[in-house]
């Protein structure tokens, strides 16, 4: 059996492995749980052994594994464990320090290697326990659990006398198959986040007139969906009478509120109930990861070098009903303007969308399934046409006030707007800035450039005196950027934007600037100031650079080596510095979107 089977809710088989000290009873509580016959004398080491699908009411067979207490087997050991899907750990309640043979070695050993399964702690030989020392089992296991939070359930059983020897193995196949460590936090004692998010979308999946509750009806069909029974009214009664006693907020006049909800799938947790909250999870697509199954989002989204995914119409629309925000972090969290108050425009929410279906398709879809999109994933997004077919400046892009103080670019920073084009016309623009550091990764692979609709270089355009200035650099990226470009055959449109106008402009530097582009066969440098707010219309020129690519493509004539153009742009260039924040050099990369013509403001 494949291990990751164990993993989907529904596997071919669980595979047990039974391990501990020598003389704690592992040969003879499997002989006892399969045979149910007391063996008078156990072998040392059994065979695997099977046990049948119908032996508990999942219905999944069970494979159990005995192993070795012998040191020169240590090594097959160590192999059947890591190929378990759950682990019985034996002590002999009789002797104390096969227990304590738990925390100093057992676990430990599991956790050396990397053992990441559910643990069954199990006392054996229970009918030999002296009497005169009677344990509390709940007293001594609870420090262990904390410890451990690996092991899933701690029982003592006796062989001889029929003891709780079948739950051994109950519990260890449930642990496999309805696992707490992806729902539940022991320490905490709170669901973990993936599940309340997981158990939220199904939520609002449920609520089907989308007033906030579950109404009777909606209880009712999200029963009929999870477990194939309806519930009677005086069982839904009974359901909210139980959350709203432990949880007055959990139900009002109207049904059971999203507290009431979750609350209900921790109770059933606490109560052991674990395989309620998975088969509910399971219904809704959800695997032992809690992440949705590969046949509603897919595993991957077919698409050339230079194509891109977008979203239909059809997903706009339903954003249209929705407009929630699922970003929360890094590269979404700073990308887009805000209003006063932290808000976004329907315009620049859908934008925000756009950059995550650029960046991540899957997780767009994932967004789009949690927050209650019904349709084929297939209809959510399409790949654009190939780029021959169609084809200190990001915060001006987002509106946001100037900044003296200059902040350096350390990583990629994202900014994402709708750009207005004569005719009515709208494009979303996505600002991908790269920092110089980070341009040879980029250009490190073959196809790097081939999702990149346009490359601007930025510049100050003012007087230094320092070597490393900031036109000599730009240049280079810009020769480096054509070169890659011809050789790997992705070609890209380039412009250069020269910064910070309002300061007193170099007239050589001017000069050579305009001659390099020229001599390059693209359009002399932009120039723009941030500071006055004068961007000379720098976002539409980038939108129509891109839109008509062989117009700014770079070249480098075949005729003169790269050497050769690389000193005549060195000895020619006057030395210039590196200034305020958005003069910062380095290669921004774009991707535009045709706006759908329903997009609003």
């Amino acid at each position: 059996m494949e291990k990751a089977s164990a993993r989907t809710g529904n596997p071919n088989g669980v595979r047990i492995v039974v391990a501990g000290d020598k003389g704690t009873g592992k040969s003879t509580l499997i002989i006892t749980a399969t045979s149910e016959t007391f063996p008078t004398k156990a072998p040392p080491l059994l065979p695997p052994t099977r046990l049948p699908e119908d032996f508990f009411p999942d219905r999944v067979p069970i494979t159990i594994i005995d192993t070795s207490s012998r040191n020169e087997d240590s090594v097959k050991v160590a192999e059947e464990l890591k190929r378990s899907d759950a682990v019985v750990l034996t002590y002999a309640c009789g002797r104390h320090e096969t227990l304590d043979r738990l925390r100093t070695f057992w676990l430990p050993y599991l956790r050396q290697l990397e053992v990441k399964v559910p643990v069954i702690v199990v006392g054996c030989m229970l009918d030999l326990r002296d009497e005169t020392l009677p344990l509390n089992l709940e007293h001594v296991m609870t420090p262990l659990m904390q410890d451990f939070q690996e092991i899933e359930t701690c029982i003592e059983c006796s062989a001889f006398k029929h003891i709780q020897v079948p739950e051994v193995f109950y519990y260890s196949q449930k642990a496999v198959l309805h696992p707490t460590a992806p729902l539940f936090d022991q320490e905490t004692q709170t669901l973990k986040p993936r599940c309340v998010r997981a158990l939220k979308r199904i939520f609002i999946d449920c609520d089907h007139d989308k007033d906030g509750v579950l109404s009777d009806a909606e209880l009712n069909d999200f029963q009929v969906k999870c477990f194939n029974a309806p519930l009677q009214p005086s069982e839904i009664v009974e359901v909210k009478r139980a959350v709203q006693e432990k949880l007055p907020e959990g139900v009002n006049d109207r049904g059971l509120t999203l507290t009431g909800f979750l609350f209900l799938h921790a109770l059933f947790i606490e109560k052991g109930r674990l395989e309620t909250t998975w088969n509910v999870l399971r219904i809704f697509g959800y695997d032992n990861d809690i992440k949705l199954s590969d046949h509603l989002i897919p595993a991957s989204f077919k698409r050339a070098p230079d194509q891109s995914l977008e979203l239909t119409n059809e997903a706009i629309e339903f954003l249209k009903g929705i407009f929630d925000s699922p970003w929360i972090g890094p590269p979404f969290l700073d990308t887009a303007e805000r209003n006063a108050f932290g808000g976004l425009s329907f315009d620049v929410f859908l934008t925000e969308w756009a950059l995550m279906t650029l960046l991540d398709p899957a997780y767009t879809v994932e967004n789009l399934i949690y927050i209650g999109y019904d349709g084929d994933a297939s209809s959510a997004t399409r790949v654009t046409r190939k780029r021959p077919e169609s084809l200190g400046l990001l915060n001006s892009f987002l509106a946001r006030p100037y900044a003296e103080s200059y902040i350096s670019t350390t990583e990629d920073r994202y900014a994402v707007n709708v750009v207005d084009l004569p005719g009515g016309s709208k494009k979303t623009l996505v600002l991908r800035e790269i920092p110089e550091y980070g341009i040879g990764k980029l250009l490190s692979k073959k196809d790097s450039l081939a999702p990149c609709d346009i490359a601007v270089f930025v510049h100050d355009s003012f007087h230094c005196s320092s070597d490393e200035c900031s036109w000599k650099r730009a240049t280079e990226l810009l020769v480096e950027v054509a070169g890659h470009g011809e050789e790997s055959g992705f070609e890209v449109p380039c412009l250069i934007v020269a910064a910070k106008d309002d300061l007193d402009s170099f007239p050589m530097a001017i000069q050579d600037s305009t001659r390099v582009s020229q001599d390059m066969g693209i359009d002399a440098p932009i120039p723009i100031s941030t500071k006055l707010g004068e961007l000379n219309n720098i976002f539409r020129r980038i939108v129509t650079a891109a839109e008509h690519p062989h117009l700014s493509i770079p070249e480098t004539e075949a005729g003169r080596s790269r050497k050769q153009h690389y000193r005549h742009i060195n000895n020619s260039l006057v030395v210039v510095s590196v200034g305020a924040a958005l003069a910062v050099v380095g290669l921004a990369a774009f991707r535009f979107y045709a706006a759908r013509k329903n997009t609003s403001s």
